[in-house]
């Protein structure tokens, strides 16, 4: 595989996973809303520097191939799939058709970003 799709791909990869552990760490305590406030947010900071140590790395690998602004539309749209497969099946909260289309129209605004590259 040569180095140039490696950059343009292990940044993806990196932020899905990082996406995974910040969705978990900003809302994954909702599902134990018994918990106390202070032990939340200790297990939300816990959970966020994996993140941190994924997404630090995606950032820097893709940096060689893609802008600032492109990568940073990537992680967007990213949180916002990770988001939607979080809350349906880890919270067992419904997919509106509203939430679909809003996220669509974001991803679309998004993709003017990656034009003429």
């Amino acid at each position: 595989m040569s180095s140039t799709l490696v950059a343009r791909l292990a940044p993806i990869g990196l932020l899905i996973a990082s996406n995974v552990f910040m969705t978990f760490a900003w809302y994954g305590h909702l599902k134990h809303k018994g918990a106390a406030l202070w032990l939340a947010i200790l297990t939300s900071w816990l959970i966020a520097l994996p993140e941190y140590a994924l997404a630090v790395p995606a950032n820097r690998i893709g940096s060689g191939v893609w802008s600032t602004a492109q990568l940073k539309t990537m992680q967007e749209v990213i949180t916002l799939v990770v988001f939607v497969v979080f809350s349906t099946f880890y919270l067992n909260e419904p997919v509106r058709w509203q939430t679909l289309v809003g996220f669509g129209l974001i991803a679309l605004g998004a993709s003017f970003v990656f034009l003429g590259r």
